[in-house]
């Protein structure tokens, strides 16, 4: 309803998916966007303290890097309503490290190249995704079924690999998907341009049906976003 400029009909779904919501990691997210749907400070800022309020209740790498932009919304509302003080607090707080990943893993890498324990995966390869493109960083996640299925989206005809991968220097959040479709970064998707050392391999994880696989290809092959290389 969103993409249709149909604002008042996604308000209203958002606020059915806030009162249905059981977990809380779905109404982190629900909160979130019946927050961008408030048409006043006070109505926003109390929608941003619920979103955050859950955020900090989970407090997994899933939602961690949504937390800048919190605290940066909230002291917006605050400045509006004329509390300065909270609202530098809430500034400072959004220009804390909060974004930097603290994610243990384990750690996974999808391919369909063959492998071994003790090789390195390294950035300059040429994207999955756009075909003239050479990536400056080496992805990789958290999510042991997302990197199943980057090993189905890969391109070759070999088998499907799964390995489990240790980054050998710092790495941050893939900004291809975070915050971008939801707050935080639900895929615990990451990135880095040092290398990642293969530890093993997985065999065992939730494989896409070949329907699914095209169903997959044909939103790449549709999407108008641009890879952030």
């Amino acid at each position: 309803m969103e993409a249709k400029n149909k604002p008042q009909e996604a308000r209203q779904l958002f606020l059915d998916a806030w009162n249905q919501a059981t977990a809380d990691f779905e109404k982190f997210i629900a909160a979130y966007y019946v927050t961008r749907h408030q048409h006043n400070a006070a109505d926003k800022l109390k929608w941003i303290e619920l979103t955050l309020l859950y955020a900090l209740k989970i407090n997994d790498d899933s939602v961690h890097s949504a937390l800048p932009a919190l605290y940066l919304n909230r002291a917006k509302c605050y400045e509006e309503l004329g509390n300065h003080q909270e609202a530098k607090i809430n500034y400072e707080l959004a220009t804390s490290p909060a974004a930097a990943p603290s994610d243990k893993g384990p750690f996974y890498h999808g391919t369909k190249a063959a492998l071994q324990v003790g090789d390195l995966l390294t950035a300059g390869a040429k994207s999955n995704y756009k075909a003239d493109l050479v990536m400056n960083h080496i992805y990789f996640t958290a999510l042991v079924n997302g990197a199943g299925l980057a090993a189905a989206l890969a391109k070759g005809d070999g088998a499907e690999h799964v390995y489990i991968v240790e980054p050998t220097a710092s790495f941050e959040n893939d900004p291809n998907v975070t915050d971008k479709k939801f707050p935080g970064n639900p895929t615990r998707s990451y990135r880095t341009t040092a290398s990642l050392k293969i530890i093993g391999e997985v065999n065992n994880w939730v494989k896409q049906t070949p329907e699914q696989i095209q169903q997959w290809r044909q939103k790449l092959a549709n999407n108008k976003g641009e890879i952030i290389n």
